[in-house]
C-alpha cells in the first residue's frame, strides 16, 4: 500500500479499509484519502500498486469502479499497442446475452489470474539473470521458460475443464428439471 501525506483528520476510508474515490458530475475524481483531485492516470497507478479502492458517484453513491476501470482500459486501447485484437472485442461482444456469458467471465477471469501468477513467478525468478540469459530466457529456449509455459498451459487446460464440467452439469440439471435425463 502507497504511503502517502494526508490531512489531519480529513483521510476517508470505507469500513473495511478500501480507497474512496468519489466522481462528480464534471466527471472528475476526488480521492478522498489525500483529499485531492486525481487523474485516470493516477487510478491506472493505484491498480498497478494494487490499492484497494472503489470509484462511487458523489450524489447516488453508486459504485462506478468497473466504469472508470473500463475508461482506463479503453485510453490504454487506444494510445498504444493494444492488447485486444479486433477480433478478439468481437468475439467478447458476442458472448453478451449469451448463455454462455457467465463461464466466459470465469474462465477469462481464472486464466488471466493464472497468467498474473506466471508473471510474478517469472519476476521473482528473474532478477538474477543476465542480460545474455534473459534472451536465451525470452526465446523459449530456457528449460525454465518451456517448463513455466507448461504449467500455464496446463492450468489452463484444467480451468476450460472445470468450466465444460459446470455447463453439462449444469445442462443435466436444467434436463432433469423437465424430466429428461441424457
Amino acid at each position: 500500500m502507497s504511503v502517502q501525506k494526508k490531512k489531519a483528520g480529513t483521510a476517508k476510508k470505507s469500513e473495511d479499509g478500501i480507497r474512496v474515490i468519489k466522481k462528480y458530475p464534471n466527471r472528475r475524481l476526488y480521492d478522498t484519502d489525500t483529499s485531492s483531485y486525481i487523474t485516470l492516470a493516477e487510478v491506472k497507478g493505484l491498480v498497478m500498486s494494487n490499492e484497494p479502492f472503489v470509484v462511487r458517484d458523489a450524489k447516488t453513491n453508486e459504485d462506478l469502479t468497473r466504469s472508470i476501470l473500463l475508461q482506463i482500459i479503453l485510453e490504454e486501447e487506444t494510445a498504444g499497442v493494444p492488447i485486444f485484437s479486433e477480433q478478439v472485442l468481437a468475439n467478447i461482444i458476442r458472448f453478451y446475452g449469451h448463455s454462455m456469458q457467465d463461464f466466459m467471465g470465469s474462465y477469462l477471469e481464472k486464466n488471466v489470474q493464472i497468467f498474473m501468477d506466471l508473471q510474478n513467478k517469472m519476476s521473482e525468478q528473474s532478477q538474477s539473470v543476465t542480460p545474455e540469459m534473459w534472451q536465451q530466457f525470452m526465446n523459449m529456449q530456457s528449460p525454465m521458460m518451456q517448463g513455466m509455459m507448461g504449467t500455464y498451459l496446463e492450468q489452463s487446460r484444467n480451468a476450460f475443464t472445470q468450466m465444460q464440467e459446470q455447463m453439462q452439469k449444469n445442462s443435466e440439471q436444467v434436463l432433469a428439471a423437465f424430466g429428461l435425463k441424457r
